[in-house]
């Protein structure tokens, strides 16, 4: 079977050269040599004022939920992965769900105002597919209004957007380093804060129970993250440029034989992409079904991702209908992309597709 998406892995030799290394200083966690070096180099490589190595990209969101003291409603996107849902919930606050702008898939700026109550304290918004929400809108509204904003940019590692990275935007933005990420650390996240010293501060002590130099300050959790998960990231990062052409390399293939004939999400302009993934949306759910059915058996795997529109989980309290999520969560299908897929099956994929659609 064709995954959808594998894991880069580094040299074995590379790993294990850093691995060795732990046997003899038996330093496994808290805030190893291997977790601050990887914080210094993150830091550099994405040109951001702060870099906090945690264990997830979810309870990143949650430790900048809770450090930012949000504490009810955030406005947010249904077209996401469902942590950063989830995590609104897990720190008590409420998600008020806004309708995507059906051309980059990322939350509407244009309706955030109109959903802001005396109750909103943040906006949570997806960089979905690592395509920039609509910073410059969103920032106008939360000054306007005096909301924090928070990027989930788990897709969004290395795109620069005007120039300059995209995580430089907004109070917080948040990454995750999860096996499935063009950048991984097999398990991991980071957080980037954007608002000075103090928050990272509070930040660094509430990824750590809440101690500062041994001395409990405030209530805390645990998500450190470890020496192993760290030195995977020391030895992805030395390939991350090669990473990031060979996926360019492929989403060439593939818009090759689609082109203009498959709808994909609009990337704007001033973009310097990463090539996370490879979505496309079809005219309806019944071909998309029968895409992905076709796929299966010539053992080639798809994902419908995002799929279902957030604003529909059946644990909320609340439905807020969200037209266009709702209707592009079920006709949206994410192809396989990562180093080393071969182009024949990026051929075979496609005229397959095609063969339907035509």
């Amino acid at each position: 079977m064709i995954p959808v998406s594998r894991p880069f892995l580094p040299p074995l030799e590379d790993y294990n050269n850093l691995i060795n290394k732990l046997w003899d200083s038996k330093w496994l966690t808290n805030n190893g040599h291997y977790a601050q070096d990887l914080e210094r180099k993150l830091k550099d490589y994405l040109t951001v004022p702060s870099l906090h190595f945690v264990s997830s990209g979810t309870l990143a969101l949650q430790l900048s939920l809770r450090t930012l003291n949000i504490s009810n409603e955030v406005i947010t996107t249904p077209f996401s992965f469902v942590a950063t849902t989830t995590s609104i919930l897990w720190e008590n606050c409420t998600p008020i769900f806004v309708d995507i702008n059906p051309q980059t898939l990322c939350i509407d700026a244009n309706k955030i105002e109109e959903a802001i109550s005396d109750k909103t304290e943040a906006i949570l918004a997806t960089h979905v597919y690592g395509i920039p929400c609509d910073v410059e809108k969103i920032e106008q509204i939360a000054k306007k209004y005096d909301l924090r904003v928070i990027y989930d940019a788990a897709h969004a590692f290395g795109v620069r957007y005007k120039g300059k990275s995209l995580l430089n935007y907004g109070d917080i933005s948040t990454l995750s380093f999860h096996a499935t990420k063009l950048y991984h650390t097999v398990e991991g996240g980071g957080i980037v804060n954007n608002l000075g010293e103090e928050v990272n501060r509070d930040i660094q002590m509430l990824r750590n129970f809440g101690f500062e130099n041994g001395i409990l300050q405030q209530l805390g959790i645990n998500a450190k993250n470890s020496e192993f998960h760290a030195a995977m990231g020391l030895c992805n990062l030395k390939y991350i440029d090669y990473i990031i052409e060979e996926r360019k390399n492929i989403t060439k293939i593939y818009d090759s034989y689609l082109g203009e004939l498959i709808q994909k999400p609009v990337i704007p302009n001033d973009v310097e992409y990463n090539y996370s993934y490879y979505p496309i949306i079809f005219e309806s759910e019944e071909i998309l079904l029968e895409i992905q059915k076709c796929l299966e058996q010539i053992s080639i795997e798809s994902r419908r991702y995002f799929n279902p529109s957030l604003n529909t989980l059946p644990y909320l309290n609340e439905k807020i209908q969200c037209q266009y999520s709702e209707d592009i969560s079920k006709r949206i299908l994410c192809l396989p992309l990562y180093n080393g897929l071969d182009s024949d099956v990026v051929e075979k994929i496609a005229h397959t597709i095609l063969e339907r659609i035509k």
